[in-house]
């Protein structure tokens, strides 16, 4: 286990040896997720891809890309297109990366369920801001905006998000 992973513990997210607070899924941890449980994917997970908000934030890191009008993220089981991200228009279930609130401003993207999609598994597991300490979310990763946009300016594509059954 690399000093450059995230940990995710009973008492926070561990990086180089420090804890962030985080909140994790309203569904907790499971070793079987499923589309719309909620829960937080046991496993290790690595981050494979860092999306910003250039309107809002500066780039974090060398490899982090734009969040553009019209970026979205697929969450239909069923469409071809389940768990990557797509453009508009673009008609079956899906998610807003640009969104109104600072939520997406800054997204570390896991390889949970992904490229190769597995229908009903689980879209794709975030490491995101997050709304307020202890707010869950639907299965993410959420931090304090400043935690989190540190953390972005130090893992590189390699870092792994670790998560153990609690």
């Amino acid at each position: 286990m690399s000093v450059h992973n995230l940990i995710l513990t009973p008492t926070g997210l561990r990086y180089a040896g420090r804890r962030y607070p985080c909140s994790i899924g309203r569904g907790g941890i499971a070793e079987a997720k499923r589309e719309g449980d909620g829960a937080t994917p046991v496993g290790t997970h690595r981050i494979v891809m860092m999306l910003y908000r250039p309107d809002r934030i500066a780039a974090p890191a060398p490899w982090a890309l734009p969040i553009l009008p019209g970026d979205l993220w697929s969450d239909a089981p069923d469409a071809p297109e389940y768990n990557h991200r797509v453009r508009v228009p673009y008609a079956p279930s899906h998610e807003a990366l640009r969104r109104a609130d600072p939520l997406y401003d800054l997204i570390l993207f896991t390889d949970w369920n992904w490229p190769d999609a597995n229908p009903g598994a689980g879209s794709c597991i975030f490491i995101h801001q997050w709304r307020r300490p202890g707010y869950p979310t639907e299965g993410c990763v959420a931090l304090k905006r400043d935690h989190l946009r540190y953390l972005a300016g130090k893992i590189t594509p390699e870092t792994q998000l670790i998560v153990q059954k609690r």
